[in-house]
């Protein structure tokens, strides 16, 4: 294919390109992300894509570490570190006995680590990697809504029974208990909130 053809325009002359190579009349209104890659000497570079970095995690995030929440709706309360997740995710729990805050996951952001532990070595290691699965907190589907024949058919209400998110509240937190009572003031400390009064320097605490 020649590079183009030379035309007389008047009385000069002007290089008109081959139809292939004309630049598009059209462009994407958003730029398509290209995997980034790296030079590994004597492999095929353009097999190779940049590998993700695990996250890194601050030192004072030790399992035990009673964290303060600061956004989010138990934002304030004293939770217990339980396990490093994924992206930079915290496995925190209250626990709920003592300020209600359930199992869940907090971003490692939005939270103060202070100088206080909990010994939680006694927490059951399988329930603690059930908990851990990507797929366990997500919601479950409603039940279909049930139509007044089959309200009335179905007689009297079934007894209530625990769901397997109560079962592993309780199991975390039953180990977890007995550490805690065996220190004093310890679980008041965790059921009361942190706030700011006017005057306090935040970063002249000690945490």
């Amino acid at each position: 294919m020649s590079d183009g053809q030379t035309k007389q325009f008047g009385k000069g002359q002007r290089t008109v390109p081959h139809p292939a190579q004309k630049a598009q009349k059209w462009y994407p209104v958003d730029d398509e992300s290209q995997p980034k890659k790296v030079s590994i000497p004597g492999i095929d570079n353009d097999s190779v894509r940049k590998s993700i970095r695990p996250t890194k995690v601050r030192e004072s995030l030790q399992p035990g570490t009673i964290l303060i929440l600061l956004a989010g709706r138990f934002r304030g309360k004293r939770v217990i570190l339980l396990k490093h997740l994924d992206q930079g995710v915290l496995l925190v729990t209250g626990p709920f006995k003592i300020n209600g805050v359930p199992i869940r996951r907090v971003n490692s952001r939005y939270v103060i680590a202070t100088s206080k532990r909990v010994d939680i070595s006694s927490v059951d290691q399988k329930v603690l990697e059930k908990i851990s699965a990507p797929d366990y907190f997500t919601k479950e589907k409603k039940a279909e809504k049930k139509t007044e024949e089959a309200f009335f058919k179905q007689g009297r209400s079934p007894r209530y029974v625990a769901s397997a998110r109560a079962t592993d509240q309780k199991a975390i937190d039953q180990s977890i208990l007995s550490s805690i009572k065996k220190e004093d003031f310890l679980g008041s400390y965790l059921a009361t909130s942190f706030s700011l009064r006017n005057g306090d320097k935040p970063h002249e605490m000690k945490w």
